[in-house]
């Protein structure tokens, strides 16, 4: 079972094993130190109280098991964006299918927004997979500027109601 909760402080030690290892190999490459993690969580919390709120972000945990995070982003009053890391060892189990269900669900209904987009890096089709899951249809891709270069990532959207 996967379940969602706010970030809480005592959840730094926790997200520096996720970020790390397999886990960040197409993100930023880093691993997250201790004090980054701590504000990591801060914004996170900072985030929380800012009215209009323009960004979400939960732990994800699999029974007491923190082994991600997943966070939505409003960009415009109507669009938002999905986005989500696990612990390299909980790949494989549908736990992000099941929390991206869930943020979806809060997207559509408590965020009030009317589409989402989500991207991935293309050597990580695995989170393709996931949001093909969850409802999500490839529309194409989207630069990013990483450090080897401009990638193209695969770009997702999802419109409520389909």
């Amino acid at each position: 079972m996967v379940t969602l909760r706010a970030l809480r402080p005592d959840d730094a030690a926790a997200l520096t094993r996720i970020y790390s290892g397999a886990s960040i190999r197409h993100t930023t490459g880093r691993p997250l130190t201790l004090d980054q993690a701590h504000d990591k969580i801060r914004t996170a919390l900072a985030r929380a109280a800012e009215i209009p709120r323009s960004q979400w972000s939960w732990s994800i945990l699999h029974e007491s098991d923190l082994i991600g995070l997943i966070s939505l982003r409003r960009r415009t009053p109507t669009m938002g964006t999905l986005s989500y890391i696990l612990r390299e060892d909980s790949w494989g189990h549908g736990h992000a299918s099941h929390a991206a269900r869930q943020v979806v669900a809060t997207a559509f209904t408590t965020a009030g927004l009317t589409r989402l987009e989500a991207m991935h890096h293309p050597d990580n089709p695995a989170s393709g997979r996931v949001l093909a899951k969850v409802g999500f249809t490839r529309i194409g891709t989207a630069d990013r500027d990483t450090e080897t270069g401009t990638v193209p990532y695969e770009l997702y959207g999802l419109e409520s109601g389909t």
